[in-house]
């Protein structure tokens, strides 16, 4: 048994604790509270006493892609141009070997470790790139084999096929702590009859499933009219696409895929109807707001999900398209993009947005049953964050210092089943 401490310790399953403890067996929380209290229940137990800093849950980055992490910095001049950037990305990605994708996803992970990432929620092309990143990298997570472009029905079952040999592939590499999923990319690129039996093969599976979904205006543009950016692509690519006039989550409603209750990344354009279908449905929300930011894309109705009490996680999607994998910058963002979004109708408060940051993903994640509270019998997977730097001082509010005045940078430790990583 171990003991770690610090000034705080923050459960987020209930209020802070000053002068905290975690003690720790066989990489499980066996006890919560007091350093004082611990320490004369533990008598001769080693104690770690970080001092002036904060322990909480480690943080759950449920949305990113590892494998392209070697690709920072390399899109950023048509990140203004979404349809160009994809077709700048699939041709980098092209050209990268085996070899360097998982060189690449073993990079982010560790980024993320060295960050206070315990846990990812990874799509890639590659689908063992990622498992191998992880594992690697000592850190938890879920990843999600992508579908390649395949918006015909014609080819559907072929399609289908193919991507079952790469799950099944990908599965063979699982461990005690990474698990593997499916993602159909999104509503444009993947068929209707694909989306039908990708649903209901994670349904009757028991699969976890991860989308990308209401994305951009461009997208919407092409889901209900069947023009825009997209159209201008298709068509000179030579490819069918029937337009299903419909926005991209009614889509996938239709199809029948949200049955699997799949994580559904940015949902930027959705409404307050379609909020009460993820809600209705048990689907959960990977919120992105940097990346979303940066293409220009907009801002999510954060607070009208989680009043919704849908399971929302932050995500740092790629480095490619946010440039660092850091969740208390992305937390400090989501925050200040939600108060300042048009039609905005409450602040969201600093605990709400560190909920996000651990147990929202963690639900998300459909692992909230090991992880994203500090409490007995979770997994110890455990972020500390220093609070010594000048500009986190003074230390007034904890949780405001965390979500306003750290970031990556104050991360000391990073725990997962109760072993340092990073």
């Amino acid at each position: 048994m171990k003991i770690i401490a610090a000034d705080f310790l923050l459960p987020i399953s209930s209020e802070p604790i000053g002068d905290g403890a975690v003690a720790i067996e066989g990489g499980v929380i066996v006890e919560v509270g007091r350093l004082s209290a611990l320490r004369a229940k533990y008598q001769d137990t080693e104690i770690e006493d970080f001092g002036a800093a904060v322990i909480l849950p480690g943080f759950v980055n449920c949305h990113s892609h590892l494998e392209i992490t070697a690709m920072r910095g390399q899109l950023d001049s048509v990140e203004n141009d979404f349809g160009a950037w994809l077709l700048k990305l699939t041709k980098l990605r092209s050209e990268m070997s085996a070899e360097a994708i998982e060189e690449s996803a073993y990079n982010g992970a560790l980024e993320g470790a060295l960050a206070g990432v315990t846990c990812f929620g990874d799509i890639g092309r590659s689908g063992v790139a990622g498992m191998k990143g992880l594992v690697r990298a000592g850190l938890r997570g879920v990843v999600y084999q992508e579908t390649e472009f395949s918006p015909n029905d014609a080819t559907a079952d072929g399609d289908f096929a193919r991507l079952v040999d790469k799950f099944d592939g990908a599965r063979v590499l699982e461990s005690s702590i990474v698990r593997a999923g499916i993602s159909p990319h999104a509503p444009y690129t993947v068929s209707r009859k694909l989306f039908e039996l990708i649903g209901l093969y994670a349904a009757r599976e028991g699969i976890k499933v991860s989308i990308h979904v209401a994305e951009s205006a461009e997208e919407e543009a092409f889901m209900t009219e069947g023009g825009g950016a997209f159209a201008e692509i298709f068509a000179e690519s030579g490819v069918e696409w029937s337009c299903p006039r419909s926005t991209s989550l009614r889509y996938l409603y239709e199809t029948g895929v949200l049955e699997a209750a799949p994580l559904l990344a940015h949902c930027i354009t959705v409404n307050k109807e379609e909020i009460e279908i993820i809600r209705r449905t048990g689907s959960g929300v990977a919120h992105c707001p940097k990346s979303n930011a940066k293409f220009g894309h907009g801002y999510a109705p954060f607070e009208f999900m989680l009043d919704a009490d849908i399971a929302v996680g932050l995500g740092s999607d790629s480095v490619a398209s946010n440039n660092v994998c850091d969740i208390l910058e992305e937390a400090r963002f989501a925050a200040l993009a939600a108060r300042n979004r048009t039609g905005s109708n409450r602040f969201v408060s600093p605990r709400e947005v560190l909920e996000a940051a651990t147990l929202g993903g963690a639900r998300a994640l459909g692992l909230d049953d090991l992880i994203g509270t500090i409490e007995p019998g979770k997994q110890a997977d455990l972020a500390v964050v220093a609070l010594g730097h000048p500009a986190q001082q003074p230390i007034s509010d904890v949780e405001a210092a965390l979500v306003f005045s750290s970031n990556a940078r104050d991360v000391v430790r990073t725990m997962v089943a109760g072993r340092a990583v990073g």
